[in-house]
């Protein structure tokens, strides 16, 4: 058991060999298929939940890591003395914060600190990473908070949907919703603003150039940066996204880089055909 233990969400996406390696703990969002309920990377993954999507009649909901999951995940490290920091998706995408805060009330007294990341996918990711490293280097638990609640300031999530239907059927949509039935067909490029909340960018007729639009706008944010670490993203459009973190990992030389499926509670809200760049730098 590390001295400090890190906890996210299953949102964040992070490849299970690193998730293994600095023992990071994860609580599951849930997917609702009518009646049925799965959780995120434990009942479901990425493929499964995608072929799925493709073949159902019924569209997935879904519903927020839950209280008692973050009660499970708190109650033994408490018990044995060790300080957690959870860092957690977007509150303005999701409760999860909320339930995480409920969770930790039921230990009062423990040291448990809660990080809003603003963030997703691997943008949260990255953030995770970052801390667990800083634990791993045997950083003090407030030197842990710290970086944690400042990694923000470092990380960007930008992406490309085939629709907005998706974001607008999850109430996800934020500021994009201005874009929403102007033009049916167009390719928006959207990012998460400071706030956590999905904002647009740019209106694009295809989606070849839309990629190659998103590739501009990351590289005015990243290039030149230090300690540079990028993943990019897709919903059940891995040729594209390949495609897009080959060209990427050629122009900027990250120090670190991933390719990852959205998770099916991510996804269900972006829609199939998503394909996005997130980063770290600075870190």
């Amino acid at each position: 058991m590390p001295r400090i233990a890190i906890i996210t969400d299953s949102t964040a996406y992070i490849p299970v060999d690193l998730m293994q390696k600095y023992e990071i703990q994860f609580a599951p969002q849930i997917s609702i298929w009518g009646e049925e309920e799965l959780e995120d990377a434990i009942d479901i993954s990425p493929e499964e939940f995608y072929a799925r999507l493709k073949e159902s009649d019924i569209h997935p909901k879904t519903s927020q890591a839950t209280i008692p999951y973050f009660e499970k995940l708190f109650r033994p490290l408490v018990e044995q003395g060790t300080p957690i920091l959870a860092i957690v998706l977007s509150d303005k995408l999701s409760g999860t914060l909320s339930s995480a805060e409920q969770a930790k009330a039921m230990f009062p007294g423990a040291t448990i600190e809660l990080v809003n990341s603003k963030s997703t996918a691997m943008g949260l990711g990255f953030q995770v990473l970052a801390a667990a490293r800083a634990v791993e280097a045997g950083k003090s638990f407030e030197d842990v908070v710290a970086l944690a609640q400042d990694a923000k300031n470092h990380t960007g999530v930008y992406f490309v949907v085939d629709t907005l239907e998706y974001l607008h059927k999850g109430g996800r949509i934020g500021g994009a919703s201005r874009l929403f039935g102007t033009a049916l067909n167009i390719k928006p490029i959207l990012y998460l603003a400071d706030d956590g909340q999905i904002e647009p960018l740019e209106r694009v007729r295809t989606k070849s150039k839309a990629l190659a639009q998103l590739a501009d706008i990351v590289d005015e944010k990243v290039g030149g940066a230090n300690n540079l670490r990028i993943a990019t993203m897709h919903a059940a459009s891995e040729d594209e996204g390949r495609k897009l973190h080959q060209e990427i990992v050629e122009r900027w030389n990250p120090i670190e880089d991933f390719i990852t499926e959205l998770s099916p509670a991510v996804g269900t809200h972006a829609g199939p055909g998503t394909v996005g760049i997130c980063y770290s730098m600075e870190l």
